[in-house]
């Protein structure tokens, strides 16, 4: 009975411990996200100075938001432009993720390269956006660059064209999150048994198929972490796309993502429309993440 007490008592300790958590998560996710849920079937926006609602309205802001026809565009650009980030990010960090994990290869300065790789990442994204918005600009350094080098007759004007602003939103957004991703790989490599390397190498693998069919099939739940996390950061991208084209999605709209075109509703006070918006932008998250999730863990049929 004694030692029952003693369980019982440690338990108690636990379950403080979680208070802080418990009620951080409580005001900060659950009662936000009931309260922008039960203002999505409100009509409450301000039209000049007169205040409109809030009056009950039912489905009517989400009926809204589906036949308007912007809802699949901005989730389209939203899309391309993670996908065009997120490609290169997750094999660039693979690769380096390797090199600096293999013992075979006994790379100097490792501390060193991995604060370096990692420092895009601390750096704010409206600053990384200004400098990137600076660099392309019509009289920038790389259009002066390329005159010079007679690679172009007149200035290229980049943010007039709908790939190359998509382009750079999406090398802005591989270079900030290349080095976390590749941290978080390396990780995964480094609890890998070694001994499992040298039975393939024994077996007479080479690199490349050690890579193949040792490393990436044990770095699978790491994979799926990555995939997940960068789709719900790619499905709130925000602040890159907004510096860069000064909150427009220029040209015709076509680098304006999700939360850019929610921003707006919130912008002109449109609190129905924009936690309607919410709400569709939780259920397609919660769509695409369960897809990847069962694409990536599926049993193999061999």
């Amino acid at each position: 009975m004694k030692k029952k007490s003693k369980v019982v008592s440690y338990n108690k300790w636990g379950y403080i411990f979680l208070i802080p958590f418990v009620v951080i998560y409580l005001v900060f996710q659950m009662i936000p996200l009931f309260s922008t849920i039960y203002n999505s079937f409100f009509e409450n926006y301000r039209s000049g100075l007169k205040q409109i609602g809030p009056n009950f309205v039912g489905l009517q802001n989400f009926i809204t938001i589906i036949t308007n026809g912007d809802l699949p565009t901005y989730l389209k650009n939203t899309l391309i432009m993670w996908i065009l980030g997120f490609v290169p990010q997750i094999l660039l960090s693979l690769l380096l993720g390797a090199w600096f994990t293999d013992p075979s290869l006994r790379l100097k300065a490792q501390g060193f390269f991995k604060t370096v790789i990692y420092l895009p990442n601390l750096i704010m994204a409206s600053a990384f956006a200004m400098l990137f918005f600076t660099l392309f600009s019509n009289s920038g350094p790389i259009n002066s660059i390329m005159l010079q080098f007679g690679l172009i007759q007149e200035p290229y004007q980049f943010m007039s064209h709908i790939w190359s602003v998509r382009g750079l939103v999406a090398f802005m957004n591989c270079l900030m999150w290349f080095g976390n991703t590749t941290i978080l790989l390396m990780a995964g490599m480094m609890g890998i048994d070694p001994s499992l390397f040298e039975a393939a190498q024994v077996d007479g693998a080479t690199a490349t198929q050690i890579f193949y069919k040792v490393t990436l099939p044990l770095l699978k739940p790491i994979l799926i972490y990555v995939m997940i996390t960068s789709l719900i950061g790619g499905l709130q991208m925000f602040d890159v796309p907004q510096i860069l084209t000064n909150g427009t999605g220029d040209p015709m709209r076509s680098s304006m993502t999700l939360i850019m075109y929610l921003n707006k509703h919130l912008f002109s006070k449109n609190y129905g429309l924009g936690g309607a918006l919410s709400v569709f932008m939780f259920i397609i998250t919660g769509i695409l993440s369960l897809i990847v999730f069962k694409f990536t863990t599926g049993e193999d049929k061999d």
